[in-house]
């Protein structure tokens, strides 16, 4: 891979007359020089910062949006000061292997004495620090990092890891303060946005797109829209979507335009849809009721058509009540679901009460070259209770892109945060735990990885080796790949066998959920007879594999004894705790269970041991 293309070098300032004194000017031009060298290098520094930058966005797309982590390994060239890339990698999806891992692999004996670019400071979701490991097994003597981790329990924790190794660790604005870094140090804010503003504000990102004509109209006076934008500019909305949790649309949209809102251009990540209506008015057959192209949330008013609703429900159409509809609270749902990105498709009202409610971070405004006019023509944003030009809304870090004959302009309404992050809190639910008080409960939550106890979620990056029906020992990339699996397990199908290799192939343990959940709605025929009725054993098998065979993992969980463990996704009622705490929680029972398994296990050691003193 070649190496980015080395900077101009300034030249030197002359140094001043000094006609008598000759031994300041030998000071001067040996110190020219040396000024010169930290320039370059800094320079350097920031070109493979900006790098990595580039190599963690790489997954955009093909998976649910994470934290995203690009590792880029450079050491220098043999007789002169350029360095080249000997290895590069990252983050694939939440639950697959480390950035850090995957570079070290590639530049082998390479990486010795090399110095790693990171975009952000690793954070460990395997509970036994891989990230810093690999980098101090691999030989590196330095690492430059662009931001330390917006997360409170991970933040400065690989920083101060890797320095207690001997490793030099320069951080961008503290270490290295050079004006060379600005651009990369915005590559770095850029790439994880998502993440920043959720850290900061407690709730996703959210990008407001739409396409207007060359006079600010969304649609003729007729409501017709299909098409404002032209065809490279539609797929560039695919890739946004593409690049985000959910889409959010009104009902206005889906009664007048019946959308699909799949990102059709990959064949990966498909966002939820998420329907805003306060009275449930909505069409009885609609494109986003077809839940086996993408998952469909219809969010509504507390006792909306409660008939319609059921009917929702019959067609997998999951249906959220609020008791009072609103960007604010919808936002706040979203968050608690773990999303990173949200992208609103929506009109004018809703577009205008999304801005209102500042949940708005980012705009994308494609602009086409068409003129349609109309008084009632309707426009991108209603009304925002402005009426003097200096109350309008000034976008910041405005770029301007051609696509085609359309303009993208696209700007931030809120400036990535410079923060202190935030961490939730979860609701307490309850517990049937015997190892807890029922009179002083701790909570601990986790669901995605990168919680502070994420390495508990069944989508941890642990292999697990478990028997097949014939005893032989297969190696399943994590629990949730092994759980979705079984669900096709012992059918006398070929179907369902081929099923079973495509889940345990899947990249990442999302993905596996994805195949498992889509082949269970295509194919209901193929599935185990007895899986309601074993998933729970499915499961439990599965997690006591994953805590037997990694030791640091059975100390995390004992760690946490006298603790009500809740796996915290608001929307599985059954693995989870629910919105409100309704869900049943069992995966979180199963970690408790395995809990008290352990500790009578220890117990019964330890006394065995007294008795034989």
């Amino acid at each position: 891979m070649p190496p980015p293309p080395r900077p101009p070098v300034a030249a030197p300032a002359p140094a001043a007359p000094c006609p008598i004194r000759v031994a300041p000017i030998r000071r001067r031009l040996h110190a020219v020089p040396r000024a010169v060298s930290v320039a370059a290098s800094h320079a350097h520094d920031a070109a493979f910062l900006r790098r990595a930058a580039d190599v963690a966005d790489r997954s955009a797309g093909l998976t649910c949006p994470h934290p995203n982590f690009g590792c880029v390994i450079a050491r220098p060239e043999p007789g002169g000061p350029e360095a080249r890339v000997v290895g590069e990698g990252f983050l694939y999806a939440q639950g697959t292997r480390c950035a850090e891992l995957l570079a070290a692999e590639e530049a082998g004996e390479r990486a010795r004495g090399a110095t790693a670019y990171l975009n952000l400071e690793p954070g460990d979701c395997y509970g036994d620090s891989t990230a810093v490991s690999s980098l101090v097994q691999a030989g590196i003597t330095r690492v430059v990092v662009g931001l330390r981790h917006p997360l409170k329990h991970l933040r400065g924790k690989a920083i101060q890891s890797l320095r207690s190794e001997g490793i030099q660790v320069d951080v961008v604005g503290e270490d290295l303060q050079s004006k060379l870094f600005k651009e990369a140090l915005t590559s770095c804010l850029i790439v994880n946005a998502p993440l920043l503003y959720r850290a900061a504000f407690c709730v996703p990102f959210s990008v407001l797109k739409y396409a207007m004509t060359a006079d600010g109209k969304i649609a003729a006076s007729s409501g017709h829209a299909s098409w404002v934008s032209g065809r490279a500019s539609r797929g560039r909305v695919f890739e946004l979507r593409g690049r985000s949790d959910a889409v959010i649309v009104g009902g206005n949209t889906v009664r007048r335009d019946d959308p699909r809102l799949t990102a059709r251009h990959v064949k990966g990540h498909v966002p939820v849809r998420i329907v805003m209506s306060q009275t449930c008015n909505l069409p009885e057959e609609a494109n986003l009721w077809n839940v086996h192209e993408a998952y469909t949330i219809v969010a509504t008013q507390r006792g909306a058509r409660r008939d319609f609703q059921k009917k929702l429900a019959m067609k997998g159409v999951e249906v959220v009540e609020f008791d009072m509809l609103n960007p604010r609270d919808v936002m706040s749902y979203c968050y608690d679901r773990g999303y990173l990105s949200v992208l609103w498709e929506c009109g004018g009202t809703l577009s205008a009460a999304a801005i209102s409610a500042r949940v708005i971070h980012k705009v994308y405004a494609f602009c086409a070259p068409k003129i349609i006019g109309g008084v009632t023509a309707p426009t991108p944003v209603g009304d925002l209770g402005m009426n003097q030009m200096t109350q309008a809304i000034d976008l910041i870090d405005v770029s301007y892109e051609q696509i085609d004959r359309d303009m993208l302009m696209s700007g931030f309404i809120q400036p990535i945060p410079d923060l202190s992050p935030v961490i939730p809190s979860a609701d307490e639910i309850p517990s049937d735990d015997p190892e807890v008080s029922p009179y002083e409960t701790n909570i601990i939550s986790f669901y995605k990885t990168w919680d502070t106890f994420g390495a508990f979620s069944n989508f941890s990056p642990h292999p697990i080796d478990m028997p097949d029906e014939k005893g032989d020992c297969l190696t399943w990339p994590t629990v949730e790949h092994y759980y979705q699996a079984h669900k096709f397990v012992g059918v006398d199908n070929p179907q369902a066998s081929d099923i079973v290799q495509e889940i345990k192939q899947a990249m990442s343990p999302e993905e596996a959920a994805r195949i498992g959940r889509t082949r269970q709605r295509e194919f209901p025929e193929l599935i185990r007879p007895d899986w309601e009725s074993m998933k729970i054993d499915v499961m439990y098998r599965a997690l006591k594999c994953k805590f037997s065979t990694y030791a640091h993992l059975t100390e995390m969980l004992l760690s946490t004894a006298g603790s009500v463990l809740v796996e915290a996704s608001p929307h599985d009622l059954f693995w989870g705790g629910g919105r409100e705490g309704e869900g049943l929680n069992y995966l979180g029972r199963l970690l408790m269970q395995l809990r008290s398994e352990i500790l009578g296990t220890v117990r019964t050691s330890v006394e065995a041991q007294g008795q034989e003193a």
